[in-house]
């Protein structure tokens, strides 16, 4: 398995579950950097800046740089910017999303955007979401972060960006354009960065619906992990499976 060059870690699940750090994926991490492979860290998760997110990793004891951290708020940012340049932007998110906004110059309103962004957001309320309906029904583009209809944490799985997608969607009747796994833009941004080509690449992750269907839509090898959201079994049942099934990394014994 040394043949991998660019590899990428989800984070919920998969580095850590809440605030609590998965011990083998950190270990495994730091074998990787002892080896000269920096890993990339990919997450759904639109709350947090780059920096808010080196700082976690940093915490639970991973050393990384902001730019091998990949979040759906910099690619949500990003395809707004491409796709939908000069129109203003009505947000349900958190620092994350809208630092990532303001650093494309992406003019943030209150109500009645030409464009909606949904991001998780703790502090979700009726009247936010009442408002993103309304400028959806009023012919807003609707995209979302990431489609995750729940997330694991310290306490167990708690409910995901997805979930309040899903009023969106049966209020208005019209489903988000979704940036996050499992669509690959994510990975692409990777692919050009790291100059690496896809048989180069791995993506590792818990959740079979997004970081290991990611991987292989896009046409990469992947490794599951069990205990976080979807279990071995679930995986196993699927007609396109994982390349990998692992319990934890300290299966992986990574060398050059």
């Amino acid at each position: 398995m040394d043949r991998y060059k660019t590899i990428c870690l989800d984070l919920d699940g998969t580095v850590y579950k809440g605030n609590q750090a998965i011990l083998e994926s950190v270990a495994f991490i730091r074998t990787l950097q002892e080896s000269g492979i920096e890993p990339y860290f990919i997450t759904n998760n639109s709350s947090r800046t780059r920096t808010e997110q080196r700082q976690k990793l940093q915490k639970l004891g991973v050393l990384t740089t902001e730019s091998h951290i990949m979040t759906t708020a910099i690619a949500s940012a990003t395809h707004c910017a491409q796709q939908f340049a000069g129109k203003t932007v009505q947000m349900i998110g958190e620092s994350g999303l809208r630092e990532a906004l303001v650093a494309e110059g992406i003019h943030i309103v209150a109500q009645g955007g030409e464009v909606v962004i949904m991001g998780i957001d703790r502090q979700i309320t009726y009247e936010k979401l009442a408002h993103v309906c309304l400028a959806i029904r009023n012919g807003a583009e609707f995209i979302a972060t990431n489609g995750d209809l729940s997330v694991p944490n310290e306490i167990g799985l708690v409910p995901g960006n997805g979930a309040f997608l899903e009023l969106v969607r049966a209020s208005t009747g019209i489903a988000p354009t979704i940036i996050g796994k499992p669509q690959s833009y994510m990975l692409e941004f990777i692919r050009q960065q790291s100059g690496a080509r896809k048989e180069e690449m791995i993506m590792i992750g818990d959740n079979y619906e997004t970081d290991i269907l990611s991987g292989i839509r896009y046409g990469i090898d992947t490794l599951h992990l069990e205990g976080g959201v979807t279990s071995r079994e679930e995986v196993a049942a699927h007609s396109e499976v994982p390349t990998y099934m692992f319990k934890t990394l300290a299966e992986w014994r990574y060398e050059r």
